[in-house]
Parts: structure tokens; sequence; C-alpha cells
């Protein structure tokens, strides 16, 4: 098996056809390296002609030492990390080159040097982060719930599991006369200035820049991202929702903040809108999962639980040992928190 380093153009013939998260999409990738002060570098791992393993990373020099993180930090990203995709559905080959791409890059990159911050939260279907550990990092799991949609033929089949509560008010959709469509980036800013001011609520920051969620959907093709907008009869903004989409999933991604409209739930008759979209429009017919992008805060595990989805791990892997909490705490007063 053979490592080399791949220009976003073969990155993006590189990608399969499932199994990536929406921001192993070479556009996204491509608008994160032009707003993070750090070196994109794309890894691929050959067998022959085929790419069986991908792994994206940002890499940061600092005079306070190296960091190496895949997602960058502070951008709203979830989930990257490597993509395994063999030719042969053996277990062992699966394996050999999960094992081969992660001792290349930790060779490489020489992120289990001292002097270097390595970080890196892994997407839904990588489930074996141990050549990480075996290399002395720590791998913890965290969690998001994704709502199982595969089979669905119409909303209400989609509801099926949901909470009763969460069921009574979505059906109150078509009673309302309140208007639920897609629009277009304005739209999208006008939810950031709700976004911003949930965290600042939190006393927390927003996890990205206005200017980064504008590029990024003008970047990104039509396919990877839809704006949901409630308006009453006179055209007032009510609330919204951004939702992204990889081949595979769609993500609430932002958005959705609390809201009302004759007593009912704005954020869950946008939810209805969204899951109604996904199980009936043909161009979202192979996306089989809703991901509710999260389920680590308490506050919100409430909420997030009516939708009755599946709970499902992901892993972070990233450096161990006391200098590595050290480099952590210095580098979020450098370059804000890592998410």
């Amino acid at each position: 098996m053979e490592i080399e380093q791949l220009t976003l153009e073969e990155w993006g013939d590189a990608l399969p056809q499932s199994g990536f998260e929406v921001f192993h999409d070479p556009d996204a990738l491509a608008v994160l390296d032009s707003h993070i002060d750090a070196e994109l570098q794309l890894y691929g791992a050959y067998k022959g002609q085929q790419v069986v393993g991908l792994l994206p990373v940002f890499v940061d020099e600092k005079s306070i030492g190296r960091t190496v993180f895949s997602p960058a930090v502070s951008f709203g990203v979830p989930r990257l990390g490597p993509i395994i995709n063999p030719n042969s559905p053996k277990r062992r080959k699966w394996e050999r080159i999960n094992s081969g791409l992660a001792e290349a890059v930790i060779e490489r990159l020489e992120i289990d040097k001292r002097s270097t911050l390595f970080r890196m939260t892994c997407p839904l279907g990588y489930t074996d982060p141990r050549p990480y550990g075996w290399n002395e990092f720590t791998m913890e799991p965290e969690f998001t719930y994704v709502v199982d949609l595969e089979g669905c033929d119409d909303v209400e089949d989609a509801m099926m599991g949901f909470s009763k509560s969460l069921r009574n008010e979505m059906r109150r959709y078509d009673e309302l006369d309140l208007t639920i469509k897609t629009e277009g980036i304005d739209a999208a800013l006008r939810i950031y200035d709700d976004v911003v001011e949930q965290y600042q609520e939190y006393d927390d920051t927003a996890p990205m820049s206005r200017l980064f969620l504008r590029d990024l959907l003008s970047r990104l093709d039509d396919d990877r991202w839809r704006v949901y907008v409630a308006r009453t009869p006179d055209g007032t903004y009510k609330s919204g929702i951004i939702t992204l989409f990889s081949n595979d999933l769609a993500y609430y991604w932002q958005g959705g903040v609390t809201a009302s409209y004759e007593r009912v739930s704005v954020n869950n008759l946008l939810q209805y809108v969204i899951l109604e979209d996904i199980v009936t429009d043909p161009e979202l017919e192979s996306v089989t999962g809703y991901d509710l992008v999260g389920a680590n805060t308490e506050r919100l595990c409430e909420y997030k639980g009516k939708f009755n989805g599946e709970l499902r791990p992901y892993y972070v892997v990233e450096s161990s040992g006391l200098e590595m909490t050290v480099a952590k705490s210095v580098y979020r007063a450098v370059s804000g928190p890592l998410k």
C-alpha cells in the first residue's frame, strides 16, 4: 500500500459514493483552507490504482509548537477524519488499510512527537481508532443522534417513533398559515444572527464567522445545502434551519432557535418540512438518515431525544500526556476553543 499526498481535484475524484461526511466534499475543504491559517494536506492510501483510504488534515506551525487537526477547530465542522474504502468486504482488509494509513500519517507528520498537538474527530463510519491508541493517543467516544429514514415513504413513516408531543406539534403544520420554504444565502445569514444571539445567551461564541458561512454556501453545490425559513402570512421571519447534505445523511446544522407561532414550536414545524423533503424529494433519494449533529450537551438532549434517533458513537483521537494538556491550554488562548 502506497500513501500519497493529493490535490483537491484528485481528492474529489477519489471520494467514494457513500460513507463520507459533508465536509469531506472538496469544495467544503477548499473553503476551510481559505479561512484557516494552516496548511490543508490530503492523504490517499493506494492499492494499485485504487484509493482505499483518505485522510484530510490541517497543519499549523506556531511558535508554541505544531498543531495537526482534522477538522480545524471553530468552524462548525462536526466531524472529518479518515475514510476507509477497501475493495474487499473482509474485516481484515479494512483493518490492514486503517493501520497502514494511520501509521504512515503518524510518521510523516510526526504527530507522536512531544512538540506536536494532534486532534481528530472521526466520521460516523469510522469505527476503529485502535491504531492511534496503540501509538499512545487518547481515544474518547462522543455521540450524535441519527434518525433512520431508510424505507420511509412519507413523513408519517419518518415520525413513527417520535414522542407523542412532537408528532402532535408537527402535524399542526397543515392547520396553520405559517409558510416554510427554502431560501438562499441572505436567509442563511439571518439565521446566523439567531445562532450568534443564542451562543451569547450561554456566554459562548458562534462556531464560525458570517464570512465563512457565506463563502461555504456560495462554493458548495446546491445539492449540498438547503435553508428552510418560516414566515408569517405578512412575510415576517420567525425562524430557520440550515441543513447540509452528504450522499448518505442530512445534517441539522445551524439554526432552529426557540420561536413559537399560535402556541406551536416553529422549530418543530421546520423539522417536519425538512423530514418531509428528505423522504419524498427524488433529489434526496440516497439520504437515509437525519443527523441531529450532537448528543453531547445535556440541555439539548432532552429535545433531540424526542426524535427517537439511534445514538451513534464517533471517536475523538488526540495527543496525550501532561505536555499536551498544557499545549492545548496555550492553543485555546491563541486560537480559541477546541469545539
